[in-house]
């Protein structure tokens, strides 16, 4: 009778600890978040070197991901109960790459347009932004104050975006050829190819932090866009099932905690972005 008992109080007790364990094996069951950015972007999104400040490693890759967007990701991760996994993509192969099911979202800093919510789905925002000209502290438009005070400036934007699409609206400034990424501009400016580049206050201030030859121009009269264009959004594949739980996801994260990682963020990006 005694020896019935103890296997009885031991299947209890194995029935227990199953029960118990469920959630984390549900949540292992779960899908991953395969999340695609630039990776060079800052203070949205960077490359690094190691783990530090709460990266994540970079698919096949000894590389690490930070910045805004990946910390956002990180929250909607531990609220839905989801692993987080960054691949490292160029900018134009992003909504392909989506689109292909190599990654299930997007966080890249990317802005919810008509034209990209045509071929992809967005999340409820997660950012609003500001665009702004960023130039160097000695040059000839350090002052300027709006779209029309930048005539025969060279300057350029970001390739595929509409940053570069914005710089017809600067009056008589000269716009030269879109370059890739944000860390070229960064070079450009610094070495005097370029007098300004199009970007937006969270990147202008990574920049002012990162190199103190920069300045930047919060633009009035600005340049006229949709009012999409100032916000920043997750995409994802149409129809997707993520939507509705990330959007859910977002609702937990409140605007102040958001502003929060912003600021942490810029304070421990790379100087070398």
């Amino acid at each position: 009778m005694k020896r019935i008992i103890q296997l009885m109080m031991i299947s209890l007790l194995t029935i227990t600890s199953l029960v118990q364990l469920s959630p984390a094996v549900q949540a292992e069951d779960k899908e991953p978040i395969i999340v695609g950015m630039e990776a060079g972007y800052p203070p949205y999104n960077w490359t690094q070197f190691d783990d530090s400040n709460g990266a994540i490693k970079i698919e096949g890759s000894n590389d690490y991901a930070n910045g805004y967007d990946l910390q956002i990701m990180k929250r909607i991760g531990e609220i839905t109960g989801r692993e987080v996994k960054v691949v490292k993509l160029e900018w134009e192969g992003l909504i392909p790459a989506l689109q292909s099911g190599k990654i299930n979202a997007i966080a890249a800093g990317m802005s919810p347009t008509e034209q990209r919510a045509e071929v992809i789905d967005f999340t409820e925002p997660y950012h609003k932004t500001q665009f702004a000209m960023m130039t160097t502290k000695d040059s000839d438009y350090a002052d300027a104050k709006g779209i029309h005070d930048f005539e025969g400036a060279r300057v350029t934007g970001q390739l595929s975006t509409l940053h570069y699409d914005l710089l017809d609206q600067l009056t008589g400034a000269k716009v030269l050829e879109a370059t890739k990424t944000f860390p070229l501009m960064r070079v450009a400016l610094e070495s005097g190819k370029i007098d300004a580049y199009v970007t937006e206050i969270p990147e202008a201030k990574s920049a002012a932090q990162a190199n103190d030859k920069f300045t930047y121009i919060v633009l009035d009269p600005s340049f006229d866009v949709d009012p999409a264009e100032d916000l920043v959004a997750i995409g994802l594949k149409k129809g997707s099932p993520l939507l509705e739980e990330f959007n859910k996801a977002l609702e937990q994260i409140s605007q102040e905690e958001r502003d929060q990682i912003m600021e942490e963020v810029i304070k421990f990006q790379p100087a070398a972005e």
